[in-house]
């Protein structure tokens, strides 16, 4: 337990004009209060106070905020009285100790109904004195690292609790190392594997690349010398749960993942600033769409910093921020740098933003909402890892952040999402791919006798919305998929030389915990379960001999060892997509798309279906997808087109006009893609442009393989 006059010391290091008597008298009067009192782990629970009080010294806080905390247990859990602290240590600080104790009191992760009440508490509680949620979140921060003590369903509770309310909340307040921090401790408690594997997988790449930190800031410190600009640089790696959180948002492995670096650059002066991001932008290539300058436009809790990602040392991305001195002070302390003192008065911070201000920008309207209403903004202020949607109504959707129209369609109701078309966001209609934003207004289009499409799966990111699509695949036409699962699943079986037996595959059933053979049938059919992966479980030697033989170097599974492969013309298939064969005598395999029109020619024949399957990074880098755009007719514009598929890292192979009038042109236009993600990507940058009334992607359907 750090000594009373270490603490002191700690205060005077920034404050030499502390009032150390009122703090020896404080830390003497918890010491008495909580004597016999120990924590979890044994200690004395008088270490946990003065833990508490020593992590906000690091904030620079001042000496009532320091006594709150020493104290912040007392009268919830010793004989001590709000009157008695109010006699002792003033009533500022027994207002303090007061908010902090129901503060603690209130649960703020239980049921919805109460929830919304106790997160207008907490608004209500911080408006009076922010100091109260600092005391609050130093004393979860301390919590959350002596954890281990507790049971692991407490231990469990309270890492939930932390990662839902706590670090949603700091990270609000601009605390974002405490951000940081809170949702790793919470992360080693909630998944340890993933967290251990991120670290293992850190440790594998030092020690392949080197100290790829060190290097790169040296390289940035050679280009600010060289430019003659005084600056400090730092860097490290990105914290293990904010790494797992993007390969979870991007669905990449970790191998795939770029800027898990993250670099600070911080100057003297504002200028300097823009002079250092000209020469990081001299010296490494941007990286388009990932500059961001709060600079010129501060958050709302006075964060300011310049944020640009390059391609650093070899093609690697990191992330680099720029910023002054005061704007870092700022940036680590958030709203608290209100408080923070220096040399004994209180820092006078130019871009520390006032927390009434603040607080009365997230509770302006509470008095006029119902507590439903008032905990929607109040998650759509805190929660930036979730998306809140608005109906036309006006009801509020809360969706996973990376969300697309058809989950939204799909949460409100399954028929709804079922029957969608296309959907309006803000008033602008835009593909089902497009990710949604917080605080956008989103209206469904639907249309009677519209049915699910099997590229949904791969729109869709929520499991209700792909569960639903599944399921509907499944049951619209199960008869036909039994069929076409049974021609596969004998394509399949006769590659490794078996027979496709309902013994076999009633086991394989059973294996998967499905209900039947025919079960399995019309999800293999569906293109829902691969057929490969009934081998891979009945026949697993043969399966992997027969993938070893065949798969070398080629990108697509399925094909036996003779046949060769082309993509259709008509549906184009990428990486990415859902796909089956169709066999020409004496021209291979054709590749369609599971959902082209054109298979329907097919049904009744198919012996000449083969299942197949995109292998994962053997694909060749380039494959053609035609888009069909409409464009104003204005100078510049199809200029502004051309660049905006140049900077997505896509080619145009072929342009034609097909149709032009006074106001606008529409066009084909050939472009060389990577997979299914870079079309989205594509397709989504020109969507955005505002000279493009609409774009599509051209299927067409008199274009016979």
């Amino acid at each position: 337990m750090i000594d009373v006059e270490d603490l002191i010391a700690l205060v005077r290091n920034y404050n030499p004009r502390t009032n150390a008597e009122l703090i020896r008298q404080a830390y003497a009067y918890g010491r008495q209060m909580h004597e016999g009192q120990f924590r979890k782990s044994g200690e004395p629970y008088f270490t946990h106070p003065v833990a508490v009080a020593a992590i906000l010294t690091e904030q620079r806080l001042d000496d009532q905020t320091i006594v709150t905390a020493l104290l912040h247990d007392t009268i919830e859990d010793t004989k001590s009285t709000y009157s008695e602290v109010a006699r002792l240590f003033g009533e500022e600080i027994a207002e303090l100790i007061d908010g902090v104790t129901k503060l603690t009191n209130l649960q703020l992760s239980s049921a919805e109904s109460k929830q919304a009440e106790n997160f207008r508490k907490l608004f209500m509680a911080m408006s009076k004195d922010l100091r109260v949620i600092l005391v609050k979140l130093a004393d979860r921060l301390h919590n959350m690292r002596t954890i281990k003590s507790m049971k692991p369903e407490k231990q469990a509770q309270k890492a939930r609790e932390t990662m839902e309310i706590f670090a949603p909340l700091a990270g609000r307040m601009g605390m974002q190392w405490m951000r940081e921090e809170l949702e790793d401790l919470s992360f080693r408690v909630l998944n340890p594997d993933a967290r251990n594997s991120i670290i293992r997988r850190f440790i594998t790449l030092q020690r392949e690349t080197g100290d790829v930190v060190h290097k790169i800031t040296a390289d940035i410190r050679h280009e600010l010398e060289k430019a003659v600009i005084e600056a400090a640089v730092y860097g490290r790696a990105k914290k293990p749960y904010s790494v797992w959180r993007k390969m979870q948002e991007k669905d990449l492995a970790f191998s795939r993942l770029s800027d898990i670096y993250g670099f600070r650059v911080i100057s003297e002066s504002e200028a300097d600033c823009y002079r250092i991001l000209g020469v990081i932008h001299q010296r490494w290539r941007a990286v388009p769409g990932r500059f961001k300058d709060y600079i010129s436009q501060p958050k709302s809790n006075g964060y300011r910093s310049i944020h640009t990602t390059v391609s650093g040392r070899d093609g690697k991305r990191v992330e680099v921020q720029i910023r002054t001195r005061q704007m870092h002070e700022v940036a680590e302390a958030g709203v608290a740098a209100h408080w923070s003192y220096r040399e004994g008065v209180r820092a006078q911070n130019p871009f520390a933003v006032d927390p009434a201000k603040w607080v009365a920008s997230l509770t302006e309207r509470l008095d006029e909402e119902d507590h439903d209403d008032f905990l929607e903004n109040v998650k759509l202020e805190m929660y930036q890892d979730q998306v809140f949607c608005f109906t036309p109504k006006g009801d509020v959707i809360q969706l996973p952040k990376g969300a697309t129209p058809l989950d939204y369609a799909y949460a409100i109701h399954t028929r709804i999402g079922n029957s969608c078309v296309s959907a309006k966001v803000d008033g602008i209609r835009v593909p089902l791919w497009t990710r949604l934003k917080n605080g956008q207004s989103v209206e469904i289009i639907t249309a009677e006798g519209q049915r699910p499409q099997a590229s949904w799966i791969d729109i869709a990111t929520t499991g209700r919305a792909k569960s639903a699509i599944r399921r509907s695949l499944r049951e619209e036409d199960r008869g036909r998929f039994v069929k076409l699962g049974q021609e596969l699943a004998r394509a399949a079986f006769d590659h490794v030389g078996k027979k496709a037996t309902d013994k076999a595959l009633r086991t394989a059933a059973k294996m998967m915990g499905l209900g039947d053979e025919t079960d399995l049938l019309a999800r293999i059919g569906s293109a829902e379960v691969p057929a490969r992966r009934v081998l891979e479980l009945l026949y697993p030697e043969l399966a992997q001999a027969h993938s070893d033989e065949v798969a070398a170097d080629r990108p697509v599974l399925g094909l036996t060892a003779d046949q060769s492969f082309r993509r259709a013309k008509c549906c184009q298939p990428v990486p990415g997509e859902r796909i089956v064969g169709i066999t020409y005598r004496g021209q291979g395999v054709v590749i369609h798309t599971i959902d082209c029109p054109v298979l329907a020619e097919f049904e009744e024949q198919t012996d000449r279906w083969v299942d197949l399957q995109w292998q994962p990074g053997r694909h060749p880098a380039v494959h053609t997808v035609s888009l069909d755009v409409t464009i104003s007719n204005d100078a510049g514009v199809l200029g502004r087109i051309c660049t905006i598929i140049g900077d997505q890292k896509a080619n145009i192979s072929d342009l034609v006009f097909i149709d032009r009038k006074p106001d606008f042109y529409r066009l084909l236009v050939d472009v060389d893609l990577r997979d299914l993600e870079h079309l989205h990507m594509v397709m989504t940058a020109l969507e955005a442009e505002t000279d493009v009334a609409q774009i599509s992607r051209h299927r067409d359907m008199t274009r016979k393989p």
